[in-house]
């Protein structure tokens, strides 16, 4: 911890209370419940179950040190009985959650990370976020297999040993769907953080490089400029790549974050398009064709396309461009008290590494360069934090992130300008959050 930064805490929280009297002892423990009870306080009734916990201790006084509990006395319990570790009862709160505003058509489609209680960059395989065109599938990988036709020499048919046994690669990348954040073209203010960013997720993914794969059936490296991917879900979802990108970065993937992929994330076999948006990431991946055209699938021609200003559409738009938000303090939650705090968030970039991410409390007059917390990856997400002193007065919160090609996150306005208002997809306008004197945070947009 640096001088200043110790200083700064020093002067916002009291020294230890064996020095102070009656009364300052009443400010010190008011200042440790806003110190620590602020950062985990997820969603307005988190919030004031997170209050009502933090008092609760406070009137008991120090029995949590004084008096040993049964878990320091006792005799705790035997390794886990169903072969599969789970997160604490305490943190049951934290989980995946549906859109309240999302219309069902026969089942949930989407599923949201809580970004709002995650740390570092890596998103848990439980806490991915999900998104299904037709479902998911748990399928049987001794059945499953991989086709590579079209313009190669030698046309394959791999199973899931036959690829596990080539070279692999494990990186970390971000996911994120191209519709993340789409509410926002029209002013539809989501309350959470989960909601407004919550199709973002970012793993360790482990698999075969796609170039591998087309390098061993030959591709036609003069007319071969495509690659077409093909789900064996119900959609069929098929999506095209360039062949400068199959070539570069793209991942067959197996595994993510040390184990297997999940069913709800393509089981047994996925496309990793690293930087592109998520529906190029097909699913249950089964057959790569090789073209010299773009195909213009379902998914390419009618959906995933731009609406423009001027009535045109815009296909194949499928870079996430740079990107930043900041998850705590977020909308729905509650700061407890005036003081010092830990802002923190996410930063990324589909065409690059992060240079720079700067935060305003002041809704975009004054910024602050933050601290970029490392591995500071290419097409990953990265963790920003800064130091900030509430002083209890309204203030609008931002964070403004600049990439490796010098791109600039625009404010909303900047990108209506160019984009108009009836788009859904590639959202990505700084977002802000307004803290009110009271300590609510919710969720507004500043032109």
């Amino acid at each position: 911890m640096s001088k200043e930064l110790s200083d700064v805490i020093g002067r916002v929280l009291p020294a230890p209370e064996h020095h102070l009297n009656a009364e300052k002892l009443e400010q010190a423990r008011k200042a440790r419940r806003s110190f620590m009870g602020k950062a985990l306080a997820m969603g307005a009734g988190a919030a004031a179950s997170a209050a009502a916990a933090t008092r609760a201790v406070a009137a008991e006084g120090e029995d949590a040190i004084l008096k040993l509990p049964a878990h320091t006395t006792g005799l705790g319990q035997g390794v886990t009985t169903d072969g599969y570790g789970k997160p604490s009862k305490w943190e049951a709160n934290l989980q995946r959650r549906e859109s309240p505003g999302l219309t069902r058509v026969q089942q949930a489609s989407v599923s949201f990370t809580p970004l709002q209680g995650l740390f570092g960059i890596i998103t848990p395989n439980g806490l991915h976020f999900e998104r299904h065109h037709q479902g998911w599938w748990d399928i049987d990988p001794s059945k499953h297999r991989l086709m590579i036709n079209g313009l190669v020499k030698r046309e394959r048919v791999f199973t899931m040993d036959d690829l596990m046994r080539l070279p692999s690669v494990s990186r970390i990348h971000f996911i994120e769907c191209g519709a993340n954040s789409a509410p926002e073209w029209g002013n539809v203010a989501l309350p959470a953080v989960q909601y407004t960013h919550g199709m973002l997720s970012c793993c360790e993914y482990t698999g075969v490089l796609l170039s591998t794969l087309l390098e061993m059936c030959g591709y036609d490296k003069k007319k071969g400029k495509h690659v077409l991917a093909e789900g064996a879900d119900g959609s069929s979802m098929t999506r095209t790549i360039d062949i400068e990108r199959a070539m570069d970065d793209c991942i067959v993937a197996w595994a993510m974050n040390g184990e297997m992929l999940r069913p709800e994330n393509g089981y047994p076999l996925r496309l990793v398009v690293p930087g592109i948006q998520g529906v190029s990431w097909v699913k249950y991946l089964r057959r790569l064709e090789v073209g010299d055209m773009k195909w213009a699938a379902k998914d390419e021609a009618i959906h995933y396309i731009d609406h423009m200003p001027d009535g045109t559409h815009r296909q194949y738009t499928g870079i996430q461009e740079c990107k930043s938000v900041i998850t705590t303090p977020s909308g729905s939650q509650t700061l407890l008290d005036k003081g010092f705090y830990n802002v923190t968030g996410l930063a990324w970039s589909g065409r690059g590494s992060i240079k720079r991410v700067d935060v305003s409390t002041d809704g975009g007059r004054n910024w602050r360069t933050a601290r970029l917390e490392g591995p500071v990856l290419p097409k990953a997400l990265t963790r920003f934090n800064i130091d900030w002193v509430w002083d209890g007065k309204p203030a609008i919160l931002q964070s403004r992130a600049i990439d490796s090609t010098g791109y600039v996150q625009p404010k909303i306005n900047q990108l209506r300008a160019v984009r108009g208002t009836r788009s859904i997809y590639h959202q990505n306008a700084i977002q802000s959050w307004k803290v009110a004197e009271n300590g609510e945070v919710s969720n507004v947009q500043v032109y």
